[in-house]
């Protein structure tokens, strides 16, 4: 542990994802959606979206899984993508019209209290998009507003950190050279939600029924498949919210955490499928 105290460097810092974190993600986009597109595409199977439908994707980053919707309603559906950063909202709408995809839309919004007009939908959807809110219960009861009576939501959130390696296992390699705080239980970021019983309370509370929570787990390619360990280790420091706490320290420091980055991905390194590392994540459906 380094002796130098630096600013904002005691905790992992809020993600901001209508500025830092969302610049983040756009930048390192293939690494993103490729890293957790298992955990996507197991929801998205999951959903099973129907021709014809109306659906809202909530926290919908650089739009992969809004663009996948899009495809399964057609046709007569539509879809709205919604997501806090402006960056996010202008590349994902410029990547729609590239694949010719006419029934997906896109809105910089805060979820949390966004109203729209052409509302209700059919069917909520929110792929690790819906863990960030200060105040969930509030948040979730403006999100089952936006949908129908008796629409469904399906979410997918991280589990206890402990079952999520992928993720802890670099914030321990940091921890080692740099002051993080552990994740703290139900405050927003990525393991808000590692608690089944705050799930459920949040879904009551927002009037949300007929909860259904099942568990998914695996193994997820850090930084993409085919990944090597030097490019999981650029991945995690430019993409994790602990790469831009390293930032406050020392290029030496953040040498050094890189270095043991790359020994710890080394590891999990298989040939002709990247770093491997295992996940879980609870996939909750409701009805509004």
């Amino acid at each position: 542990m380094t002796d130098n105290h630096v600013p904002h460097a005691d905790a992992l810092k809020y993600e901001d994802w209508a500025g830092e974190m969302g610049a983040r993600w756009l930048a390192n986009l293939k690494g993103f959606e490729s890293t957790i597109a298992p955990v996507g595409d197991t929801l998205l199977a999951r959903a099973a979206y129907s021709p014809g439908e109306r659906v809202l994707d909530i926290g919908c980053g650089g739009g992969a899984t809004t663009l996948a919707i899009a495809q399964a309603i057609q046709p007569g559906g539509e879809v709205l993508g919604i997501d806090i950063s402006p960056d996010l909202i202008a590349a994902t709408t410029r990547r729609a019209a590239a694949a010719s995809i006419t029934n997906a839309r896109f809105l910089c919004a805060d979820a949390s209290s966004v109203t729209l007009p052409d509302g209700p939908y059919d069917r909520l959807f929110s792929r690790f998009g819906s863990m960030f809110f200060a105040e969930p219960i509030p948040a979730f009861a403006n999100l089952r507003k936006l949908l129908k009576p008796g629409g469904r939501i399906d979410l997918a959130v991280w589990g206890p950190p402990l079952q999520n390696p992928w993720m802890l296992e670099g914030m321990a390699v940091a921890r080692r050279h740099v002051e993080l705080l552990a994740p703290s239980p139900r405050a927003p970021g990525p393991f808000a939600f590692e608690d089944l019983s705050y799930i459920q309370e949040i879904l009551d509370g927002a009037g949300f029924h007929g909860a259904d929570i099942i568990a998914a787990k695996g193994q997820l390619a850090v930084g993409g498949p085919n990944a090597t360990p030097s490019q999981a280790q650029q991945f995690a420091c430019n993409a994790m919210a602990f790469g831009q706490v390293l930032l406050d320290y020392p290029e030496a420091v953040q040498q050094s955490v890189q270095a043991d980055l790359v020994e710890l991905y080394g590891k999990h390194h298989r040939s002709n499928e990247g770093v491997m590392m295992g996940y879980t994540a609870w996939l909750v459906s409701a009805q509004a």
